[in-house]
């Protein structure tokens, strides 16, 4: 099973977005997905549509409850789904005097026998608090998005110095599965400058996919379908399928 914890402490670089489409785009090309809502903001849930369904993962972290009792169908083939709550912004006090809390998660997956998902993502909150340490500590791939935006490139090395820390210290399997420019306008020059010094700077670390700026994506929502099920035939579901199709050719 591969993890990927998709991460960028920015708001706005379209990590949720890209946790959705490319949950259901690797489900259609007929992985077993298992995606985690692991931001108390609860914005994959609302585009799968749900709604606050208890404490869930809440319990899981904090409780003697297993991940299996977290998981719910979305109706997609392949596609399952552990929401999120608003609860889950207390779990930093409620783990305070926890040993080894940001292995909770790890540990928890652990215990289950039969584990039926290709893949494991991860919708990281935009904070490096103990959700996200749980994510890196039960990840073997960390996928960040990054906005077509200048600004969005001075916490980028940043974010990856922390990611080096977190290897050092908690995860030595932890890799930079790749860095996914989002939000791409090639009509315009400073997307085009932008993407040109991201592969520059972070040679081989750039997905040759990127993901077009695209007024689809920002409606899908609404309609609490990912892309591919909204508009199978606009830029985003192109741009996520080649993105899951990249993601497949290169095995962790």
């Amino acid at each position: 099973m591969r993890t990927i914890a998709i991460l960028n402490q920015k708001g706005g670089s379209g990590k949720t977005t890209t946790s959705v489409n490319l949950a259901a785009t690797l489900a259609e090309a007929g992985q077993r997905v298992l995606l985690i809502d692991l931001d108390p903001q609860g914005s994959a849930s609302l585009w799968y549509g749900f709604k606050e369904k208890g404490k869930g993962l809440f319990d899981v972290l904090t409780e003697d409850v297993g991940v299996e009792h977290a998981i719910e169908a979305t109706g997609i083939e392949g596609l399952s789904f552990i929401p999120s709550s608003s609860v889950l912004a207390g779990v930093e006090k409620a783990l305070a005097s926890e040993v080894a809390s940001e292995s909770i998660l790890k540990n928890k997956f652990h215990q289950i026998k039969d584990k039926p998902w290709d893949f494991l993502l991860i919708d990281c909150p935009p904070t490096l608090g103990v959700l996200s340490l749980n994510a890196l500590t039960i990840a073997n791939e960390v996928l960040i998005p990054v906005e077509a935006h200048v600004m969005a490139l001075h916490g980028l090395v940043q974010l990856l110095k922390t990611i080096s820390i977190v290897k050092q210290r908690l995860n030595p399997s932890l890799e930079i599965a790749g860095i996914l420019p989002c939000r791409v306008d090639l009509r315009t020059k400073h997307s085009q400058e932008v993407l040109d010094q991201l592969r520059a700077r972070f040679e081989g670390k750039v997905y040759q996919s990127i993901i077009r700026e695209n007024i689809r994506l920002a409606e899908a929502p609404l309609h609490l379908k990912p892309i591919n099920l909204y508009d199978t035939h606009c830029h985003g579901s192109h741009d996520y399928r080649q993105l899951a199709k990249e993601i497949l050719s290169k095995p962790a």
